[in-house]
């Protein structure tokens, strides 16, 4: 049986056992990870996203220090991995670690209230969706390996002051360390892709609060990015009007900051903190 790649998921079939044994080896917090200090223990459950044809799984699987569980909204692609793998992903006759269904629409929370790690061949079209949803369970999620566009790693990974640095950067950063692992070429893959891939690993740092408003913080890091090519102080002034007023407050006309000279790209997530306290400070509230 095989698995037809299918455009409308996304789907690019890693061919290459070096580099999915490469990508299953690099999932590992350490036992004291950071942010789990209070239990000093670390979730060993793994969720793959998207198995495809199982090049990824069988690595995973060969490991005895985690539990896989995988997620798959292909039903050709559960076929297969119920055919290759009946343990794990269940035959008719009984249910697996295999969950039929869209990564994006699971409650992570309601599965794994203890934390899981995730790694998988990330399907191009919800890569960002993906790391938003991470965010969105941070407490939960310590690890995540995942292979994405290599100018989506590259956003991700990259400092202040790189093009590429941007909304995805700021926010990922603020809460997790990032490593850029490798960069995978287009002939790995069938069908290949257009683009260059690459693999990159996101730790949970020792971040519990920012030290700010968070949803602000959301809030001021999309406006500043909003017209990256102008100084912060326009891209501000125009999130924080009196057309904005309903979102939380206004800022005066007066209001300046240092800050406000520079582009958004220039900023780190420390300052990116110090600015969204500013605001908060000087908002006239409605």
């Amino acid at each position: 049986m095989k698995v037809r790649a299918k455009k409308s998921l996304g789907q690019h079939f890693l061919t290459d056992l070096n580099i999915a044994r490469k990508i299953a080896e690099a999932v590992g917090m350490p036992t004291a990870a950071i942010g789990y200090a209070e239990t000093g223990k670390v979730p060993n459950d793994v969720l793959e996203i998207g198995g495809g044809m199982g090049v990824l799984t069988q690595f995973l699987l060969e490991r005895d220090d985690i539990t896989l569980w995988g997620i798959e909204i292909d039903r050709e692609s559960i076929a297969y991995m119920k055919e290759r793998f009946p343990e794990f992903a269940g035959d008719d006759d009984g249910e697996g670690r295999l969950i039929e269904g869209d990564f994006l629409k699971l409650d992570l929370r309601e599965r794994w209230p203890t934390g899981v790690k995730i790694v998988g061949n990330f399907p191009y079209n919800i890569s960002s969706q993906i790391f938003f949803k991470v965010l969105e369970n941070r407490d939960l999620v310590p690890e995540v390996v995942g292979m994405v566009q290599r100018e989506v790693a590259q956003r991700i990974a990259e400092p202040p002051g790189s093009r590429t640095y941007g909304i995805l950067s700021v926010l990922l950063q603020a809460w997790y360390d990032i490593e850029y692992l490798f960069t995978v070429s287009e002939s790995v893959f069938s069908p290949p892709p257009k683009v260059k891939s690459a693999v990159i690993r996101l730790r949970r740092n020792g971040v519990q609060e920012l030290g700010c408003d968070e949803k602000l913080f959301v809030k001021v890091v999309k406006a500043s990015f909003g017209q990256r090519r102008k100084m912060l102080r326009n891209a501000i002034r125009a999130a924080f009007n009196d057309r904005n007023a309903g979102a939380g407050g206004v800022l005066p006309p007066d209001a300046e900051h240092p800050y406000f000279s520079l582009r958004a790209e220039q900023l780190s997530v420390a300052q990116f903190v110090e600015l969204t306290n500013y605001i908060q400070n000087n908002l006239n509230l409605k």
